[in-house]
């Protein structure tokens, strides 16, 4: 069985969660509807690595028993080192927008599109240590050079409390790492295929670009065989769908 692009990607962000160079994640939370960044944080786990995981959408055994409220409670307290975030729209200040493009509020305008909402993504941002920016697609209409909307800003003026910011962007094409002081990405590894040229062409936004970009390293096969096997098997109640296309597995009726 050939590499999923979604085992590289997990693997990829792993590998985030585990960068000596960052704070310590003990304790990761993952936001509902979010397959790869959950496999990720089970790979770190099922390495050996004493994290402890809060997934909002496990289906059993999950330990909110209010749901996000609670999530919100243990982040305001410092008790979650580590979350992930999206947008529909992301720019180079690490700005993310998930309530919608064109003219607002409103609803929807004409020729604008309306995202799913903001929710908790502002307060998360602000208040947890560490955030890993995730999106597959990666095209101009996503990666912008300004969001429309921000709901959740990427830096703050000096005086504005924050623990912490992005620590990179992982998209289907490439990871970026951020740097809060310069608000700039910087390209930190190709996925195959790609090319500095072909990034550029992709993205809305200027980001700087080392001498030498490596490329994305493949999932060793110790982390194929822990993906495709505990990894699945604690995903596999969640997400029946994602391991059933992902890891040819499925739920036993």
């Amino acid at each position: 069985m050939s590499i999923q692009p979604e085992e590289r990607l997990a693997a990829a962000l792993a590998r985030l969660i585990l960068d000596p160079a960052a704070p310590p994640a003990r304790h990761i939370a993952v936001g509902a509807a979010s397959p790869i960044p959950a496999a990720a944080c089970w790979l770190v786990r099922k390495s050996g690595h004493p994290v402890r995981l809060s997934l909002l959408h496990k289906r059993s055994g999950n330990p909110f028993t209010e749901g996000s409220r609670e999530l919100f409670d243990l982040t305001g307290q410092g008790r979650i080192d580590l979350f992930f975030l999206g947008g529909g729209q992301i720019d180079g200040q690490a700005n993310l927008n998930l309530v919608g493009t064109g003219e607002w509020p409103g609803g929807s305008p004409q020729g604008g599109v309306r995202f799913p909402g903001s929710f908790g993504s502002a307060f998360m941002y602000f208040m947890t240590p560490r955030t890993i920016l995730f999106r597959e697609e990666h095209s101009p209409r996503v990666l912008v050079p300004r969001v429309d909307n921000i709901s959740a800003p990427g830096v703050s003026e000096p005086g504005v409390f924050r623990r912490g910011t992005a620590q990179a962007l992982v998209t289907g094409k490439c990871v970026f790492t951020f740097d809060a002081t310069a608000a700039r990405f910087t390209l930190a590894s190709l996925h195959p295929g790609e090319s500095v040229d072909s990034i550029r062409a992709a993205t809305g936004f200027d980001f700087d670009v080392p001498a030498e970009v490596p490329a994305t390293p493949d999932p060793t096969p110790d982390e194929l065989a822990l993906l495709r096997g505990p990894v699945c098997d604690e995903m596999l109640e969640t997400y029946p769908d994602f391991c059933a296309r992902v890891f040819s597995r499925k739920l036993a009726a």
